[in-house]
């Protein structure tokens, strides 16, 4: 039987890296997987028993983080869209012929978007499209993850991937309107 510490050493950074993207935040995804590690803990002798600990902590992973999307304290940000042009103004200007970094505003700014756009997907939207392209997992594995059936996975998928190609081609637009 393996030990819940050696289990929790193990497959830490893997929970840490799922928590991240889904929360998009390094702190709330720390929070997140602690959270998880306890609940996976105060059931440990019934996990292990059951011969799939990393299915059923993953599951724990999923579902509590769905649980926090409900309340509203867990829409805080402790930096903001707004915040980041204050920062960006209070950057040094580089002089002419000095030597300055290489700019990679427009890597960061899709990265961004593409945060954003995640963030208006429902919770279990961003959650199948997570665990499809990020932790790799096929229908059967999500389904079990949600605890719903592999038809309600792959709708969900392509509502969730129209929702994102919509908000792609509406950015130029948004961004066009803008200049």
């Amino acid at each position: 039987m393996e030990r819940f510490e050696e289990f929790a050493h193990a497959r830490g950074p893997a929970f840490l890296r799922l928590g991240y993207l889904l929360t998009g935040d390094r702190h709330l995804a720390e929070d997140l997987v602690q959270a998880a590690l306890v609940d996976v803990y105060r059931g440990w002798s019934k996990v292990v028993a059951s011969d799939r600990p990393e299915a059923y902590a993953r599951r724990v992973l999923v579902n509590t983080w769905l649980g926090w999307r409900r309340r509203a304290s867990s829409r805080e940000r402790p930096f903001g869209p707004d915040d980041v042009a204050t920062v960006a103004s209070s950057a040094p200007v580089g002089r002419a012929g000095a030597d300055v970094a290489p700019d990679f505003a427009g890597d960061l700014a899709a990265r961004d978007a593409m945060w954003h756009l995640l963030a208006t997907l429902p919770p279990r939207g961003r959650a199948v499209l997570v665990l499809r392209f990020y932790e790799d997992a096929d229908d059967a594995t999500i389904a079990s993850v949600l605890g719903i059936g592999e038809s309600a996975v792959r709708s969900t998928a392509a509502r969730a991937l129209l929702r994102l190609r919509a908000g792609l081609a509406a950015a130029p637009a948004e961004r066009e309107a803008l200049s």
